[in-house]
């Protein structure tokens, strides 16, 4: 079940207000959420319920009130009629095997959030990567333009670096040596910036 996503619209297609255009991205957003939501599988779906519960105020109080009624009811009633007395090993071994089993699927629910998240990612650098070809094609264009009308702009050092396609790689690997370099002269300090 693949939801179609709004085909994205020129900027003045009916568009009259700033307004008008965040909202659109808002629903665009949100249509690739939707999508993102229709390919879980079940085990996730139910893996995200569970854990969206066990980090609900209500099961915290629900798990009070098990413990609790547990114990009272455990230490109230006669020796002999008692299931699980105290230290209570029934009681522990139940909340272990709980505890097993809950932190699975809270793992699977942050694995499926962690995708969702990368995925995003992604996304955002290639938009990012798009953005920055198109300013330097503008910048290249803005001169050219300036040349044919007979303007002359003084010579800008940061202009013509700015007008050269950046490398992602280049980029990288200038992360990767700022973090060494940052590792090596004062621990885990961070990303360093450049």
């Amino acid at each position: 079940m693949e939801t179609e996503l709004p085909r994205p619209e020129p900027p003045d297609a009916g568009a009259r207000s700033a307004e008008e255009l965040t909202r659109r991205n808002v629903e665009r957003i949100q249509a690739l959420e939707r999508e993102e939501h229709g390919k879980a599988s079940t085990a996730d779906r139910v893996a995200d319920a569970i854990a969206n519960f066990v980090g609900s105020i209500t099961f915290v109080w629900v798990t009070v009130l098990l413990i609790g009624g547990w114990v009272v009811g455990n230490v109230v009633v006669a020796q002999d009629d008692r299931i699980d007395s105290f230290p209570f090993p029934l009681l522990t071994l139940v909340l272990s095997i709980e505890a097993i089993f809950l932190s699975i699927f809270i793992l699977m629910s942050q694995n499926r959030a962690a995708r969702v998240s990368e995925k995003r990612s992604h996304l955002d650098l290639q938009l990012n990567l798009l953005s920055e070809q198109e300013n330097t094609k503008m910048l290249l264009m803005l001169e050219d333009i300036a040349k044919a009308v007979g303007h002359r702009t003084p010579s800008d050092p940061e202009v013509r670096v700015l007008e050269q396609a950046t490398e992602p790689e280049a980029l990288s690997r200038q992360i990767d040596q700022a973090a060494d370099d940052g590792g090596e002269k004062g621990g885990d300090s961070g990303p360093a910036s450049s």
